[in-house]
């Protein structure tokens, strides 16, 4: 059998289409999947390219070069588990495993120290891009050893998207942190989803806008501020139309999503880590509530209707697409925040070294939350800056302040007209609870320690203390 450089293990979508970029790169590629008639015809529809078939997992890892370096794209948990069991005995020392698809990190940690005492390399590599993505060029989060690393840069470098900032990938740190780097990628990619569908929302309803011209409005956003793959995406589907009822296929879209496990992961994550992340959570229960859809249609007959879009009729339309495209711009910097808390918090945890502002420079291109906001991001963290919070960067804090005013007016206007903007609305009260220098805790504060003696801080003395405040009262 023929040597191969690289090893894909699985040929589903994302294996599949990870292979093709990886031999097109020069590499010659050794596949295997569970279902060997999956491998026969991968192999049928690309003969003359430079992959070999593996009808067994001892003959996949025959077929590969030392170090040998293998890849799987299989569904996460036990797969993955089992999968480790089955070709660990098969390597030797200095042997490289990469899990490819979206583990829960603590499992990849696991993992990593379980098959460094047998002298063997195991990665977590966070891959973003969806189909086309692995298959052209994705953005990729590779944790594990620095010695790792560098045994399988030269593959990921070459298949990763490119910038005019280099190739989207590079080394996040140790064990789990490229897992958890793309669970928090994916958790405000919810809170981007969640932000473009309200504001489609309040176009569509509120200011009268058919789905094709809501489109319009999102492509020509997507030649400003808002420039990313989702504002684009947004505007290509709003123009297409479903060929068998001639109408938006938007519109003939049942209304109810799902979520897996990335997004729930980031808010639990989150809320371990003491790191506030609204603007995840409302997309996490917009998608919740959204899947109640025979309960929210009952409800609608119990309600007054008083999504009548009347607050937004008594004012110019350009004007409102104005603060509209403001309020989404604000909110988003609001998600790509909490994200870069959440990563920093995980990074202190862990003890991992992660750079941000290579978090933003590999999330350029190929991902699905490219966007030209980007380049402020890695700004503001670059050049050993480390802000405590993305808002409090200058720049950012100035295209905030332009942005609050029509921010408000929107989120005012649809609560008055009865359309939900939870992740809009959570993402102000963040910006408003960040900005301001004394909170209401104190009398949350008060109340803890009045029902149950959990104590308090003064204000004038450090040390926490407790209050009689029955005698007081009296």
């Amino acid at each position: 059998m023929s040597q191969s450089t690289f090893a894909m293990v699985g040929l589903g979508t994302m294996g599949r289409n990870l292979a093709l970029n990886i031999e097109d790169h020069g590499f010659p590629v050794a596949v295997w999947n569970l279902e060997t008639d999956w491998t026969d015809k991968f192999l049928a529809d690309h003969r003359g390219a430079k992959f070999t078939g593996a009808r067994t997992l001892p003959e996949l890892v025959a077929a590969l070069e030392r170090p040998r370096r293998i890849m799987m794209l299989i569904p996460a948990g036990a797969p993955v588990d089992q999968m480790i069991d089955k070709l660990a005995p098969l390597l030797d020392q200095g042997d490289i495993l990469i899990d490819g698809g979206n583990s829960w990190f603590l499992d990849t940690r696991r993992r990593e120290a379980a098959l460094r005492d047998k002298r063997l390399n195991f990665v977590g590599c966070g891959v973003s891009g969806g189909e086309e993505g692995a298959r052209r060029g994705p953005s990729l989060m590779p944790g594990g050893s620095a010695d790792a690393w560098g045994r399988i840069r030269d593959v990921l470098e070459a298949i990763a998207a490119k910038t005019e900032a280099g190739p989207c990938v590079t080394h996040v740190g140790s064990d789990g942190a490229g897992h958890f780097v793309k669970m928090v990628h994916n958790g405000i990619e919810y809170g981007d989803m969640q932000l473009i569908a309200e504001t489609y929302d309040v176009l569509h309803r509120g200011l009268g806008l058919s789905t094709p011209e809501a489109g319009r409005v999102f492509a020509g956003w997507n030649r400003g501020i808002l420039e990313s793959f989702l504002v684009e995406l947004t505007a290509q589907v709003c123009a297409v139309i479903d060929p068998q009822t001639k109408q938006p296929m938007v519109d003939v879209i049942q209304d109810k999503a799902g979520q897996k496990g990335t997004g729930k992961w980031t808010a639990q994550v989150a809320l371990d880590l003491a790191v506030a992340v609204p603007t995840i959570g409302a997309a996490l229960d917009g998608r919740v509530l959204s899947s109640l859809k025979d309960q929210r249609v009952a409800a609608s007959t119990v309600f007054a209707a008083t999504d009548t879009g009347g607050p937004f009729k008594g004012r110019d339309a350009a004007a409102w697409h104005d603060d509209l495209r403001d309020a989404l711009y604000a909110a988003r910097i609001c998600s790509y925040a909490q994200g870069m808390a959440l990563i920093a918090a995980g990074a202190a945890e862990y003890k991992w070294t992660i750079d941000l502002a290579e978090m933003a420079r590999i999330w350029k291109g190929g991902c699905i939350i490219r966007a030209r906001l980007l380049d402020q991001v890695r700004q503001a963290f670059g050049a050993g800056k480390t802000p405590a919070n993305l808002l409090i960067d200058p720049a950012i804090a100035a295209d905030m302040q332009r942005a609050a005013a029509g921010w408000r007016r929107v989120t005012a206007a649809a609560a008055a007209a009865g359309i939900p903007v939870p992740a809009l609305s959570a993402s102000l009260a963040y910006f408003d609870s960040y900005r301001t220098a004394r909170l209401p805790q104190n009398l949350t504060q008060a109340q803890r320690d009045a029902f149950g003696a959990h104590t308090f801080e003064r204000i004038e003395k450090p040390g926490f203390q407790h209050f009689d405040w029955g005698l007081q009262a009296e």
